[in-house]
């Protein structure tokens, strides 16, 4: 974590509906990249006096130009409201979760499926000594 990076918050709500602050992040990073989730939320979590699992930073933008990032934050106040709370994909991203990725052998089997389903206008049928397709012709 460079010196040189500055984080401001703005915008701050307090929430007690979903037990949770809420706030607009401004990053100030001249001369460098932006700054990773995990640093963002490390540094929040110091600032709020928290765990930076409470902690969730998404949405950030680079403004034009660089130098400047503007995202968007959460602390919440137990782990509890943030799992009741927090949609799935967040959860997902800071693997709370574990996310479902379907294996490649029922990827591939699917697929072929499928593609046994879509072939029925490839069958012929023979009338007249013409090919026709089989779709024009049904049984």
């Amino acid at each position: 974590m460079g010196d040189n990076v500055l984080i401001r918050t703005r915008k701050f709500m307090s929430n007690r509906l979903l037990f949770r602050r809420q706030m607009v992040v401004d990053i100030l990073h001249p001369g460098r990249c932006v700054l990773s989730l995990k640093d963002i939320r490390e540094r929040l979590a110091k600032t709020y006096k928290t765990s930076p699992d409470m902690v969730f930073a998404f949405g950030f933008r680079t403004h034009f130009g660089g130098g400047k990032s503007t995202g968007f934050a959460l602390v919440y106040d137990s782990l509890d409201h943030a799992k009741k709370f927090e949609p799935r994909y967040r959860l997902i991203r800071v693997k709370w979760v574990a996310g479902r990725h379907p294996q490649r052998q029922k990827v591939e089997e699917r697929t072929q499926k499928q593609g046994e389903e879509d072939s029925w206008h490839e069958t012929e049928k023979e009338e007249d000594g013409k090919l026709m397709c089989a779709a024009a012709f049904p049984d």
